[in-house]
């Protein structure tokens, strides 16, 4: 059974009850070895059904996070050390961004040259009649999907690179190799739910919650290179800001810190 499979559990009430108690398991809240509440307990907390905690506890089960013991009740297994969590700094965008590559491999799931929505055209500096190379990538560790990756390029540039070239190479080795001079990136992370189209590419359940993130990425004139919008599963991928204190007395403050921990690595 997959876990796309398992954790499609019979409708949302008890898809969100599952998800609730996988990330309690996953973050430690729930450690190996304690025992889960009772059906009646949990179905009282939440406001549903047994029926419905019945079916959330048969996923978490099917997933191999709990099991049932006559005479003890429902308990949390140890989960597996070897565990792969993608970690990206932050603070550290372009060193990370070829980090990331190194740790994981691509699957290429589209290719093609279009004209580019308007919101992206504008974020790329891109005249109404410029097309981009569009492509729709899944990455991979341990051979367990965590992104999904769409990305625009400008045309001009892309031409410089082949399919075969982005299914095998980095895109941002790829945009050096066509002679771009990466300056600056912006960014924003947000949050989202998973449609049928990217919840198959990623294993999880139609509406499983997933990190968002957009990012524009910028050559030393400031012209758009690359704009990137990209879906994480948060328990195989999560993001670290070192932060340092700042200013005097009363004023200090936290701010990003400089050169912080090497990202991109798999969390301990």
């Amino acid at each position: 059974m997959s876990e796309a499979q398992s954790s499609a559990v019979g409708g949302t009430k008890s898809h969100r009850i599952y998800l609730l108690l996988k990330d309690a398991i996953l973050s430690g809240r729930l450690p190996a070895g304690s025992k889960l509440p009772g059906e009646n307990k949990l179905a009282e907390q939440h406001g549903v059904s047994r029926v419905t905690v019945r079916r959330a506890m048969e996923a978490l089960q099917a997933t191999g996070m709990v099991a049932r013991k006559a005479g003890v009740g429902t308990v949390v297994l140890e989960q597996p050390l070897d565990a792969t969590v993608m970690t990206a700094s932050v603070s550290n965008l372009m060193p990370n961004m070829v980090k990331m590559s190194q740790a994981s491999q691509v699957r290429l799931l589209e290719f093609a040259y279009v004209l580019p929505p308007e919101m992206i055209r504008e974020r790329l500096g891109m005249g109404p009649s410029g097309k981009v190379q569009r492509s729709v990538r899944v990455r991979m560790v341990d051979d367990k999907p965590f992104s999904h990756l769409v990305t625009h390029v400008p045309e001009s540039i892309a031409l410089h690179y082949n399919e075969m070239d982005l299914a095998n190479t980095p895109l941002f080795v790829l945009l050096e190799r066509s002679g771009v001079k990466v300056d600056h990136a912006s960014q924003s992370i947000s949050a989202t739910l998973a449609s049928h189209e990217v919840a198959e590419a990623l294993d999880v359940a139609v509406g499983s919650p997933l990190i968002s993130l957009t990012r524009v990425v910028f050559d030393e004139q400031g012209r758009g290179v690359e704009h990137l919008d990209a879906l994480y599963r948060p328990d195989r991928y999560r993001f670290q800001i070192d932060l340092e204190r700042n200013g005097d007395d009363d004023s200090r403050y936290w701010e990003p810190k400089v050169g912080g921990m090497p990202a991109g690595g798999k969390a301990e």
